[in-house]
């Protein structure tokens, strides 16, 4: 068996997996839309269908996410967007990262005794709520990218917000499982009162949205409602930390590998800084040359892994505050010098020691235009700190500073803590764009971005099959192989090598497109509940 599939050799494996993903990925000539729900997808087709552009879709997909996924991103979060426009043959980054209010001390996440908070004590409630950056950051780029009413990418999000949906199976079970949310009136008779969920509060909050603009968010009513929400649980946000807001165009991070240039966020991620020398690691070790998923692949792929979340505990933040190197961490020199460090043996580095979580989603789209929008949008734990204002969930982001002050990504006033979100647009030698994809995950999205796009680019995988493809990785812990796929000969081979080797869910939910010769293919997780869809 390998992997759970049983054993065929060479071109017969990579045979049965392409077929078998085949029969799940969507083919579609003009335009198609991936993300984590298909209701959000449907919201999406519909405005590419009225017209609209990548970015018009993309405005409706996270409208309607926030509604049917909510445990995962939607308006009281942050996200990072890459758009290519086609046009322009110009790729342009999005920073919407959450914010600290100006009442944030370096110490925010210790105790009385100076110790770290234990994590829930920490993100479950007001202290962990930082300023919603996702909707002015789409206000941004809609400016520039947009081709529909501001207005109109609202529509199908309020329609289902006023009629209600059926919770699915993965909302239904997250919601058995969370231990905090039913303390919050409004959550409890949202989402414990049946099974058809109706929000008319997430309605009359889009409305204003929608007629007003983002700025609705951050002065006025639902501004007010959002500090009275973070007051009362113990929050220090004000209204003017919201008013104070503001997304930001950045320049994204590229580099090389093999025939192709891969692109994704700079600061204040660290996870596309992270990819990328994984990725410059791997090509200078001969990742190419080794087996799909024998031993010797993913052995590499650790070890490279092992030195890129170093440099991410060591060096990621906000660049607006402290310097992070990213042309050294990129450089041929730096990742000759470190590559070198990868031997037949496991590295030992000392662990990242974060606590980033995985209440986060991914979307991609194409539009008839060959316009391309990557996002991966967050309210960092599931169900955020488990606030809600207005109808919508607002984020823990703040977690995702370092509890213990004296590091590059401590609490400030204004700060923007480091991520692990990895959107990535991938381009040909011809420059043409070749993929789109990201993960959530926590920290775990940037192996879950770099496994699939090995999986595509060196395996030969279309992109279904590459997200199907097993998770693997490591941050400098035990090596973590995908629960109920990786044999006992994977383990006990990794263990000579002299890695701890444990078994792990590893559940991604990455959701990818590519460019195929009639259009355009799409691939959604099937670890979770999205899909993907065009025409």
């Amino acid at each position: 068996m390998i992997f759970g599939i049983p054993f065929l050799k060479g071109a017969a494996l990579v045979a049965l997996v392409v077929f078998a993903a085949a029969c799940h990925a969507q083919v579609a000539k003009r335009f198609i839309v991936a993300a984590a729900h298909p209701l959000a997808v449907e919201a999406g087709v519909e405005m590419l269908l009225r017209g609209g552009s990548a970015l018009d879709a993309a405005i409706a997909v996270q409208a309607v996410l926030g509604l049917v996924e909510p445990e995962s991103s939607g308006i009281g979060g942050g996200a990072f967007l890459l758009y290519w426009s086609e046009k322009e043959r110009k790729l342009r980054s999005y920073d919407g990262r959450e914010t600290a209010p100006a009442a944030a001390k370096a110490d925010r996440f210790l105790n009385s005794g100076r110790q770290p908070l234990p994590f829930l004590e920490a993100a479950v409630g007001g202290r962990s709520v930082g300023v919603p950056g996702v909707l002015a950051m789409l206000e941004l780029a809609h400016r520039r990218h947009g081709r529909l009413e501001w207005r109109e990418l609202f529509e199908p999000a309020i329609r289902l917000a006023e009629n209600g949906f059926e919770a699915s199976d993965r909302l239904r079970g997250v919601l058995e499982r969370e231990r905090f949310l039913r303390e919050d009136a409004a959550a409890r008779a949202l989402y414990y009162a049946g099974t058809r969920v109706v929000n008319k509060a997430y309605a009359a909050t889009l409305r204003s949205l929608a007629r007003e603009g983002a700025g609705a968010l951050y002065q006025g009513e639902i501004a007010e409602a959002i500090v009275r929400a973070v007051s009362a649980r113990g929050g220090d946000l004000s209204l003017a930390d919201l008013a104070r807001y503001r997304a930001l165009e950045r320049e994204p991070v590229c580099a090389p590998y093999r025939r192709f240039r891969i692109c994704s966020m700079g600061p204040p991620s660290a996870g596309g800084i992270a990819v990328l020398q994984i990725l410059g690691l791997l090509e200078r070790k001969g990742f190419d040359r080794a087996p799909a998923r024998s031993p010797l692949a993913v052995h590499l792929f650790v070890e490279a892994g092992k030195l890129a979340y170093a440099d991410r505990a060591r060096y990621g933040a906000d660049s607006d505050f402290v310097p992070v190197p990213v042309a050294r961490l990129l450089s041929g020199d730096y990742l000759e010098k470190r590559a070198k460090l990868i031997t037949e043996r496991a590295l030992r580095l000392a662990p990242p020691g974060d606590t980033e979580a995985s209440g986060t989603s991914h979307l991609s789209i194409a539009d008839a235009e060959g316009n391309v929008v990557s996002m991966t949008t967050t309210i960092e734990s599931s169900f955020g700190s488990r606030v809600m204002a207005r109808g919508f969930h607002l984020n823990n982001e703040l977690t995702d500073f370092e509890f213990v002050p004296g590091g590059a990504n401590q609490v400030a006033p204004g700060k923007r803590p480091r991520s692990s979100m990895a959107p990535v647009i991938v381009f040909d030698a011809g420059g043409r764009v070749r993929l789109a994809l990201g993960s959530p995950g926590g920290p775990w999205i940037i192996n879950y971005v770099a496994k699939t796009l090995v999986a595509a680019l060196d395996w030969g995988l279309d992109v279904q099959a590459a997200i199907d493809a097993p998770n693997f990785g490591n941050r400098n812990g035990p090596t973590l192989l995908e629960e109920g796929r990786a044999p006992a000969s994977l383990v006990n081979q990794l263990r000579a090598r002299g890695h701890e080797t444990r078994f792990a869910p590893l559940m991604s939910g990455v959701h990818a497109i590519e460019r195929v010769p009639d259009g355009w293919r799409g691939g959604a997780d099937r670890r979770r509940e999205g899909v993907a869809r065009g025409r």
